[in-house]
């Protein structure tokens, strides 16, 4: 397919108002790491907020959800759906906490709560663990499936998309730090939702769609319209509902989605101006991310089963497409050969935003771990703001030049996140009991990296060579979450907990809620009494963490029954999520929204 005058037209513009805004703020994120990293502590909640939602928007979102569609129908994204959870528990648990330790990065955090040699190297270590390996992995998904647009869209092959898509975003991204992310992707976003809409709009008007009465009445699609699973086959129900509502959400690590907080969405909470700032940004982007913007792209999805049945549909017509790559996430890509003119450049420049604001996000925060918790913690201290920058902007360059190296050795979206998921299994119990739980310790956290390390790594390259019949995802999910927990469970039972020292100061300067501090701390000291007492209206925080879960999966479920035109479902369940939200409203000035 070749793209018009006019697309390129649109696309060029786009790139030029994203590189203009590089420009602008590269100055001002060239004064110290501070700039470069946090924008200073000075940024409002709803653009912190809009760049998390950016973030999670990756080219490879809308292609896991078509995958995840066509496979498996609409239920099947409950196995990321379920992630609401975690990111409401942060909103009303974790966020203000997270502000208030004043810590310049999330692993920060380790020598803040726990002490000595273990705590040292945790961060270290993990600061390479998380900001080059699992980031690489990250950004390698999303460059695939740039990939695989630029092959249907542009016609290109694998090498040049990833040097041209990669080489724009590290251009902005090395130059104007933080600042430059976040307000790129404000542009980004809004220029993603229309382009995702614009495409469902014109997806759904297909002949071999016929709009929503022809979609829900297709053949292909009716058995692929339920937004819950078909709980009579519990080999269906347990593993994309069941598994993810009652395990996947506490236990396990994922990038944008981590209990407690973490990576990204720490890195934006500790650059708000204030506690309650920090709370606004996440429950902003959970509204968003979950109630906004799933269904333009279920739609494409779903109309891409009535245009392209089968994958040989797919093969047949788009033939130079690299076979390797030709899965069931190409369909998104495939169905935006229908747009326009014009319209076309402008969602192929949606999809370019998609990439470069996932991207941007993760080169900087990725950077961060780099240089403020290995470099200038253990290797280079003491030397100038403008040092540690360049040091910085090299980082950037060198995570974008592994990521691209990377996604060519990967196939599909929904491979990578199965095999981020087991990597993480387990080790989500420890984010969310270490800001409450004084027993939790360095070498709870350690051990639970390395035993979800190896079980991942032994289901993923040794299981079946070794002669064991395989396993299906989820029960590898449930395998690694019990073998994890109950090795950092016995750990944490068999070696001392942090000193005195760093529990009272940590207990002084987070105020964490709850009673069980008062075991090992002075919870009556100057610090953590009077005005500054610990949080501890536990019932209010756990109410508005079920009021909004509850606000948004019905916001999510009756946008679908709309669509859909079961118009009495639609009626109930955006009832529900008006009485939810009026009850969350009078229910946050308890949590400090005031």
């Amino acid at each position: 397919m070749r793209l018009a005058f006019l697309d390129w037209l649109v696309m060029a513009a786009y790139g030029a108002l994203t590189l203009g805004i590089g420009l602008r703020f590269a100055g001002r994120a060239g004064k110290g790491t501070h700039e470069f990293f946090l924008s200073g502590r000075s940024l409002p909640w709803w653009l912190l907020g809009t760049s998390m939602v950016a973030t999670t928007f990756s080219t490879d979102t809308p292609n896991l959800v078509t995958d995840l569609v066509r496979t498996g129908g609409v239920s099947s994204n409950w196995v990321w759906w379920a992630f609401l959870i975690t990111g409401m528990c942060t909103v009303f648990f974790y966020a203000r906490l997270w502000r208030r330790s004043g810590v310049f990065t999330d692993m920060g955090f380790y020598e803040l709560r726990y002490s000595g040699r273990p705590a040292a190297f945790l961060r270290g270590f993990r600061a390479l663990y998380l900001g080059v390996f699992f980031n690489v992995m990250i950004m390698a998904t999303v460059t695939l499936a740039a990939i695989k647009i630029g092959g249907v869209l542009l016609g290109l092959d694998k090498y040049a998309t990833v040097l041209v898509a990669g080489g724009i975003t590290v251009l902005y991204s090395a130059g104007a730090g933080l600042w430059g992310v976040v307000v790129t992707d404000l542009i980004l976003f809004v220029v993603a939702m229309i382009g995702s809409i614009s495409a469902a709009v014109y997806a759904l008007n297909q002949p071999e769609v016929g709009g929503l009465t022809g979609l829900v009445s297709n053949p292909a699609v009716t058995d692929k319209l339920s937004l819950l699973p078909d709980f009579t086959d519990w080999r269906v129900a347990v593993p994309i509902f069941v598994i993810p509502l009652a395990v996947q959400w506490w236990s396990t690590w994922y990038p944008g989605a981590e209990p407690g907080g973490g990576g990204y969405v720490a890195q934006r909470m500790l650059a708000a101006r204030d506690e309650k700032d920090s709370m606004r940004a996440v429950l902003w982007f959970n509204v968003a991310h979950y109630a906004l913007r799933p269904w333009p792209w279920i739609l494409v999805a779903l109309a891409s089963l009535a245009v392209y049945p089968t994958l040989g549909d797919l093969a047949t017509a788009f033939p130079h497409v690299d076979p390797s790559i030709l899965k069931d996430d190409l369909a998104y890509p495939a169905m935006l050969i229908f747009l326009p003119s014009g319209l076309l450049g402008l969602v192929v420049a949606s999809l370019a935003a998609a990439y470069m604001s996932t991207i941007s996000t993760h080169l900087n925060w990725g950077a961060s771990y780099i240089v403020e918790d290995f470099y200038r913690r253990f290797l280079v201290s003491g030397r100038d703001e403008r040092h540690y920058v360049a040091v910085a902007r090299a980082a950037t360059v060198g995570l974008i030049v592994l990521a691209m190296t990377v996604s060519l050795w990967l196939h599909n979206a929904l491979q990578a996140f199965q095999i981020l998921l087991q990597i993480g299994a387990g080790t989500g119990l420890i984010f969310l009991l270490r800001w409450f739980w004084w027993r939790v310790n360095a070498w709870s956290e350690i051990s639970g990296m390395v035993v979800s390390f190896a079980v991942a790594v032994w289901f993923q390259f040794f299981h079946v060579r070794a002669g064991f019949a395989p396993i299906h995802p989820s029960a590898q999910l449930l395998i690694g979450v019990a073998i994890t927990t109950v090795a950092w469970l016995s750990v944490t039972m068999l070696t001392p907990p942090a000193d005195r020292a760093t529990l009272q100061e940590f207990y002084d300067r987070i105020r964490p809620m709850g009673r069980n501090w008062s075991k090992v701390v002075d919870t009556e000291s100057a610090a953590g009494g009077g005005s500054e007492a610990p949080d501890n209206d536990v019932g209010a925080a756990m109410l508005g963490w079920v009021l909004g879960s509850l606000t948004v999966y019905a916001t999510l479920f009756g946008t679908g029954y709309l669509l859909y035109g079961r118009i009495l479902a639609a009626v109930i369940a955006l009832g529900v999520a008006a009485a939810a939200g009026i009850g969350l409203f009078r229910v946050l000035p308890r949590i400090g929204f005031e």
